[in-house]
């Protein structure tokens, strides 16, 4: 059973009349999956809220469709462009023993001791990674610790990552997620030295060449 619970009711609404939903507070959703006959289902506007807030789409969510719990994940959902307000939400009914595609976000923890000490700065790359997993496996963020990042140059990439043998990584294993850099102002610096090192080592070549 997962954390999260939502009662929901067969819709009868279709097109237009989901207008007359929203605006009693109703919001019109469907309900679809591999081994699952799609359903037309509605919620109230405050539980699907809070819901979303809390489950996001990475956790699994018990949809209690008038007795029948479907275990979904939160595919698409809809907003009013201008307010923000969901307008409608596409659930997936997901098969226990098929793996699903998920979009995972990535959270960085910790900071690197270079940054600390105003040494060097962190870029990142993506914010999420796509994995492939068995719904009992899904999880809601990507982990990736800073404070292992001890020097210039270190850095995370998609193939340093773990996640046992049921998961299936869809990115490139050789991107680039997080890594520690020189300073911009430092690098211009480092630039110009060198710049000034082969001018000097030019005139000085100049001055010892012999006049013809």
């Amino acid at each position: 059973m997962s954390d999260f619970q939502l009662a929901a009711q067969k819709r009868q609404a279709r097109g237009k009349k989901n207008r007359q939903l929203r605006r009693a507070g109703i919001v019109p959703a469907v309900l679809y999956g591999p081994s699952t006959d799609s359903l037309s289902v509605q919620f109230p506007y405050r539980a699907i809220e809070m819901m979303l807030m809390d489950a996001g789409g990475t956790n699994l969510i018990d949809i209690d469709v008038e007795g029948t719990v479907y275990p979904s994940l939160a595919r698409e959902v809809q907003r009013d462009v201008v307010r923000g307000d969901i307008l409608h939400v596409d659930f997936l009914a997901v098969d226990q023993t098929q793996r699903i595609s998920v979009e995972v976000p990535i959270v960085m923890e910790g900071r690197s001791p270079v940054v600390a000490a105003r040494e060097g700065i962190l870029i990142t790359g993506r914010s999420s990674l796509t994995l492939e997993v068995y719904p009992s496996d899904i999880r809601d963020r990507v982990l990736i610790d800073l404070s292992q990042l001890t020097e210039l140059g270190a850095e995370v990439l998609v193939r340093d990552l773990t996640f046992g043998e049921n998961v299936a990584v869809h990115n490139d294993p050789n991107e680039m997620l997080a890594k520690i850099v020189q300073p911009a102002a430092a690098r211009a610096d480092a630039d110009m030295d060198e710049v000034d090192g082969e001018s000097e080592g030019e005139a000085a070549d100049a001055e010892a060449a012999p006049a013809e």
